[in-house]
This record gives structure tokens, sequence and C-alpha cells, in this order.
């Protein structure tokens, strides 16, 4: 994980053996949440649009992410610093397509621009650039040692020091960003809301109302990272304050809540309508009647709302 360094330290065996269990219990639910939006992205034609493309690049990082976590210290040597190189790499790339999402949404939503596809390009460029130079910038300075499952972790201040720089320093940039752009999304949209229910007739409000209900939960987006890496963030300070003296409890929120990362996104960013109306239409052509009979209604597609989600707002091709 990247947010091992804060918690290898002076644990004892014991403390690192539940650690251990449940960093490879949490990553293999985020390996698994992401991986199933991966296969959807995959399967579903009707997914492929730019939007939710991004969201496919965002998964697959935290996919990557969350196995290399799992794999832990396969050896020593080579093989144990390629894949903290890897853990690293992909964690960094994760939380960058965050902001991609956020500025497609800012660029089509605020500024009504039509160039976004355009930008994919720019956009790869940025997150695997990126996320490639943070990695080999943190190679510096660390004290390459082993702790139970992590390959790669900085025991002196220096490493602490440049792990802090190449992790956490772009990561609360991205964090700021993102709450930022999407309060100018919620907030242009509220506004616009407004107008239509004062300019438009009745029938119009209650759509409207809807579609502002769901786009609000933009506003959570950020939480995710926050809730994911607060822990992290605190116990590295602490650490590299008092290195010395270890909190199981702050290392046990570290690493599970870290790890969880990938679950959180796939179930913010990827499991919107569109995803489950693509499911529930496979559904009803393989399972047989009488078991879909059984489903409840508002898990069907004919039945759900079409809610104004990120995958909506797309480019349409000209």
């Amino acid at each position: 994980m990247a947010s091992s360094a804060a918690v290898a330290g002076v644990l004892s065996a014991h403390d690192r053996q539940i650690l251990t269990a449940v960093n490879t219990g949490a990553s293999s639910l985020s390996f698994v949440g992401s991986g199933f939006i991966v296969l959807c992205y995959v399967l579903f034609k009707e997914l492929r649009k730019f939007s939710f493309k991004l969201v496919f690049y965002l998964a697959l990082s935290d996919m990557l992410c969350s196995f290399f976590s799992i794999v832990g210290d396969p050896a020593k040597g080579f093989f144990c610093y390629a894949q903290g190189y890897s853990t690293h790499f992909f964690c960094v790339a994760s939380f960058l397509w965050t902001t991609t999402i956020a500025f497609t949404l800012h660029r089509t939503v605020v500024r009504h621009k039509a160039d976004v596809e355009e930008l994919e390009a720019i956009f790869h460029l940025y997150v695997w650039g990126t996320s490639l130079v943070m990695t080999v910038i943190r190679s510096f300075g660390n004290d390459h040692r082993h702790f139970g499952i992590w390959c790669w972790t900085q025991t002196g201040r220096t490493g602490k020091a440049v792990h802090f720089v190449t992790f956490y320093t772009p990561l609360w940039g991205a964090i700021l960003y993102n709450g930022l752009t999407y309060f100018q999304v919620i907030r242009m949209l509220n506004n616009a809301t407004r107008m239509a229910v004062g300019i438009s007739d009745r029938l119009y409000v209650p759509d409207a109302r809807d579609n502002m209900k769901s786009l609000n939960r933009w506003g959570y987006y950020p939480l995710i990272l926050i809730g994911s890496w607060a822990f992290g963030t605190i116990n590295l300070i602490h650490d590299f304050i008092e290195p010395g003296h270890k909190i199981f409890w702050l290392s046990f929120l570290d690493v599970g809540m870290a790890a969880l990362m990938g679950l959180f996104n796939s179930i913010a960013y990827g499991l919107n309508s569109s995803v489950r109306r693509a499911i529930c239409e496979r559904m009803d052509m393989f399972l047989p009647e009488r078991v879909c009979r059984w489903l409840p209604n508002n898990f069907k597609y004919r039945n759900q709302q079409q809610e104004n989600e990120l995958v909506s707002l797309k480019i349409e091709d000209k």
C-alpha cells in the first residue's frame, strides 16, 4: 500500500499479521468492485461513451492498485521493488483519473465546451506521466526494507518526507480541485433549475428537482478520497513527528480505508443508472421469466427513473 511507510515501523509481529489480513481483505473487495466495472465496460457496448471511458480507466487503475496490494511481498529484490513501484503508480493514477472526470463535467456543464473527447490523449499523458514521475521521485531517499506484506517502506525522515511530497501532496491537491470543481458544477445546475422553475410550466418542475437530487450526489465524490486517505495522512504525519511511537488503531484505519478506495470508487462512479439498466436488460434476456417476477420492481430497468448521472453527460458524435 502507498500508506505502508507509516504503519510498518515498530509494530509487533501480531499487529502486522492483523494489518496484513485487513489489507488483503479490503484490497480484495476493491479488486472485485473495480473489476466488475471493468467487465461491464468490456461487455456492454452501450456504456462505451467518453464519460464512462474515464470511469473505466479509474476502475482499471483501482483494480491494478488492489491487485499489487494483495500480492504483497512476493520476494526480496527486484520483484519486491516492482510490486512497490506498481502499487504507488496505480494508486496515484487512480485519484488523478478522478480529476479528469471532474474536469470533464466542469468543461461540459459550466463552460459549455464540446471538445472534451479531443482531450483524451492529454488526459492519458497527464495521468500516466504524473504517476510515473511521482513514482520515480519516490525512490529518492528510500531505505528499502521489508515489513511483512510491505515491500517498500520509508524508515528514514528523508524517505517519509519524499513519500509525503510524491503521494499525499498531489492527493490533497486532487481533493481540493475536485471539491471546488463539483461545487461550481452543482451551483450552476442549481441556478439553472431555479430559472427553469421560474419560467417553465409546472410539469417541468418535478423533473428538474429529480435531476438535481441525483446531481447533488456529486458533491460527495471528493469525500471518497478524504475518507480513504485522511487516516493515512494523519498516520504519516504522526510517524514523522514521533517515529518510535506507533498507534495500532490509527494504522488499522489507515490500511483498511486506503485499501477500500477502489470499492468506494466503483460504487460511486461506476454503479450508475446506465450500468444498472444494462445489467437488468441482460437479466431480462437470459433469466427465466418466473425468476424475474421475483425481482423488486425498483430493480427493473423499466421502472427506473432516468437519472441525470455522469454517463449521461456525454458529447454526442457529430
